[in-house]
């Protein structure tokens, strides 16, 4: 069993940044491959970024290509998710997930084993 714990949302002016923290339980958390959703009102939760267990491999939505960057750090148990220029549009509940299956199935949100309870971030223009 895997727990989730996001933090790091908040309010924020467009062009600005934040940095998620998904901190996690569980002493395999390095066997997993991570990756970050987020949900806008009205809207389907969507894929965001996604890390291997290595670091070596990552993929990105093409939304939030080149301004956020995902990393992890296996011996705090920890991912984050560096966002940069952020718009409005990025306004959402977001997200970390965890599976086993790898990051190249980070995409299909059917496939995520643990998710986290969500940290809002609003950016206003």
């Amino acid at each position: 069993q895997v727990q989730l714990v996001e933090s790091g949302g908040g309010l924020v002016q467009a062009g600005g940044s934040l940095r998620l923290s998904c901190a996690a339980s569980g002493r395999t958390f390095s066997t997993y491959a991570m990756g970050w959703f987020r949900q806008a009102p009205g809207q389907e939760r969507e894929f965001v970024a996604a890390i291997n267990w290595s670091s070596i491999v990552t993929y990105y939505a093409d939304s939030v290509k080149g301004r956020f960057t995902i990393s992890r750090d296996n011996a705090k148990n920890t991912v984050y998710l560096e966002m940069n220029s952020l718009k409005p549009e990025d306004t959402a509940v977001y997200y970390c997930a965890a599976n086993r299956a790898g990051a190249q199935v980070m995409r299909d949100i059917t496939r995520m084993d643990y998710w986290g309870k969500g940290t809002l971030v609003t950016v206003y223009s």
